[in-house]
């Protein structure tokens, strides 16, 4: 079972809440969101932002505060392989109701159809609040290029 290693990221500013499955082996090793290198979520919430693509931790934090994004994952334990969204097993849910607690959540947004899935099954039961999937800014998500990201993702500048 391996377990969640990254406090989601919010304050009571925050206005949408992006959702991913659970984070990569990169990312858990970082401890911080989206942390492999191919990864395009950085690169595409820049350009959907018009601001400066962040580099460090510090960095990627304030930018989301900046822009009042929370971002966290469905999943807090899985039985997983490597980072592979398909592997996953064996899931128990974050319990997201502390930032829909803590900050007027206007959307919810989730990154990717793995994490559609696991939101449906596991996160909507209990808050009734629908969530838009985006396409997944994963390098295993191969077909999309950075400039049709940019503008699926668009949808998130409110």
């Amino acid at each position: 079972m391996t377990e969640h290693n990254i406090e989601p990221v919010y304050d009571e500013y925050s206005e949408i809440l992006i959702l991913g499955s659970f984070p990569s082996v990169k990312s858990r090793e970082n401890k911080f969101f989206y942390g492999h290198p191919r990864n395009r979520f950085w690169t595409v919430t820049a350009a959907v932002y018009e601001d400066d693509v962040p580099q460090t931790t510090d960095e990627k934090r304030k930018f989301l505060l900046k822009h009042h994004i929370a971002v966290w994952d469905v999943i807090k334990y899985c039985d997983i392989t490597g980072s592979s969204d398909s592997s996953i097993r064996n899931v128990t849910a974050n319990d997201i109701s502390l930032i829909l607690a803590a900050a007027d959540i206007k959307k919810i947004y989730v990154n990717g159809r793995k994490a559609e899935e696991l939101y449906k099954k596991y996160i909507f039961p209990q808050t009734k609040r629908e969530a838009l999937c985006l396409p997944s800014t994963s390098p295993a998500n191969a077909a999309w290029s950075v400039e049709r990201l940019i503008r699926d993702w668009q949808i998130i500048r409110m």
